[in-house]
């Protein structure tokens, strides 16, 4: 495999769900800088490999995103093959098109390979589409962490007629409530917490926008987790037979 890094995503924990692409970066590999939230089982594909953590998770002490990109190009200059290994696709909430574009400039030879996301992953293991002929139109992909802490355009997001996945959304559930109402949702909109999406202790537990808060933190909800809101939130039980199965509050 030629001297480059790639960026791999890891899938959102399932060490099944790894693709064929990322199992062949991970073997001809000679260090993985890895993220905290990929399944270290996922190692077993690159046994050969320095490994070296560099996680990122919010509310942790985090590896400083600079000197993850100086790792990348210090050990890429000495001729190594770098696999920057993330949870989920690299480029859903995972830095990859930025990390893609500071190496590239720097003469770095960079490919990216795909991984399966979190929001696709763990709705369908709870048996949820997320697009449903006469019920949702489409899937909009949305973070309730913005680096400059700005506010997203909620009303927007209400308004679109699509399913809503929001990735870091748990500590920003009131929020989230409270924005999508006024933006125009009903308050029975039926809503999804998916915690641990596609590893054995994935849990579930269906809510409304109204009663959002209270039933988290009745189920006890914790990060990682994603929310799915939507009418198709509601559905699930017989595609979670075929599926897999998730537990339910």
């Amino acid at each position: 495999m030629s001297t480059k890094v790639w960026l791999v995503g890891a899938g959102p924990g399932d060490p099944e769900l790894l693709t064929l692409k990322a199992v062949r970066a991970l073997g001809g590999a000679d260090v993985v800088l890895i993220d905290d939230l990929v399944n270290p089982a996922v190692l077993e594909h690159c046994p050969q490999a320095r490994v070296i953590a560099v996680g990122k998770r919010g509310g942790c002490r985090s590896t400083p995103q600079a000197f993850i990109h100086r790792l990348m190009l210090r050990y890429a200059r000495q001729g190594k093959c770098v696999v920057r290994l993330k949870g989920g696709d690299p480029c859903i909430f995972g830095r990859g098109g930025e990390e893609a574009q500071w190496l590239q400039e720097r003469g770095i030879d960079v490919e990216l390979v795909n991984g399966i996301t979190a929001g696709l992953a763990g709705a369908t293991q709870c048996g949820i589409p997320l697009t449903l002929r006469g019920i949702a139109r489409g899937v909009t992909l949305i973070t309730a962490h913005t680096q400059d802490d700005s506010s997203l355009n909620w009303q927007a997001l209400a308004q679109s007629g699509t399913t809503l996945v929001i990735y870091m959304g748990v500590a920003k559930l009131a929020e989230i409530r409270e924005q999508l109402v006024a933006g125009g949702l009903a308050s029975h909109t039926p809503v999804a917490m998916i915690e641990n999406a596609s590893l054995p202790e994935q849990r579930l537990c269906r809510s409304t926008l109204g009663t959002l808060q209270d039933d988290a933190q009745a189920f006890g909800l914790k990060s990682p987790a994603i929310l799915v809101v939507g009418e198709v939130a509601a559905y699930g039980a017989q595609l979670a037979a075929l599926c897999g199965t998730a537990k339910s509050a």
